[in-house]
């Protein structure tokens, strides 16, 4: 006699039997029966400091060189100084000469003090020497003053190209002054003018750097031989933004 075939809804007979003969049933899942969760939950640590970048002996010795050149500029490590960009001294001429008229004036009126207060006699009664020697003392003193702090002022106005950045230092008066850094992936146009026949002549211009982003521009002028510079710069940012080497060739 056959035994009755269960029913595939009846869930309640066994379809089949272990090796030992245990019963085996099949039940679909119930609605509350959650899969299990495949998500596998991965835990990193990050390292509070990055990385530094692996740097090369020859260019720890020229950053090491740069820095005992120029001790003032703020580079960081493995950057070095690739070019610096000084002014022309034609800049110089206008201040300087007024400053050595106006000092050689003083001279002259100092050793001439005595025909001076002869032909300054008021009344016929003499003028004290004092009275002309010491206002053109104070003078000389105010224009010697004046002169050198003109010649500080350009002087120490200076740009540097580095393997990294451009550096440029501005001096505002004897005791203002304030740096500003332009790293060299930023830059996004170098260009130079020369206007007028003195420029030309005297091979000097205006150097003109434009950033991306926030589209700011940078100047510095009485650059002596500027095409020559900028040529540097455009080799050193492309270098840079290609991932080559960067020596200012």
């Amino acid at each position: 006699m056959d035994s009755e075939k269960p029913s595939s809804q009846d869930y309640e007979h066994p379809v089949a039997y272990d090796s030992e003969g245990r019963p085996l049933y099949a039940h679909p899942p119930t609605g509350t029966e959650q899969p299990e969760d495949k998500t596998q939950v991965v835990h990193m640590t990050r390292p509070t400091d990055p990385e530094k970048p692996v740097i090369s002996d020859a260019t720890k010795l020229k950053h090491e060189r740069s820095a005992q050149v120029f001790p003032g500029l703020n580079l960081s490590d493995g950057e070095y100084v690739i070019s610096a960009v000084r002014r022309h001294p034609i800049g110089l001429l206008m201040p300087l000469a007024v400053g050595f008229f106006l000092i050689t004036l003083s001279f002259i009126v100092l050793f001439n003090y005595d025909f001076i207060i002869q032909s300054l006699q008021i009344n016929g009664e003499p003028i004290n020497s004092v009275w002309v020697i010491l206002p053109v003392i104070l003078f000389l003193i105010i224009v010697s003053i004046g002169t050198y702090i003109s010649y500080f002022v350009y002087a120490n106005n200076k740009f540097f190209l580095t393997n990294e950045s451009v550096i440029q230092e501005i001096q505002l008066s004897l005791f203002s002054k304030n740096e500003q850094t332009v790293s060299l992936a930023d830059i996004e146009d170098a260009s130079y003018t020369q206007i007028g026949i003195m420029q030309q002549i005297f091979n000097y211009g205006s150097i003109r750097l434009s950033t991306e982003g926030d589209e700011t521009t940078y100047r510095f002028s009485y650059v002596a031989n500027p095409k020559e510079h900028i040529a540097i710069l455009n080799n050193a940012v492309e270098a840079f933004k290609n991932g080559r080497p960067v020596d200012g060739s």
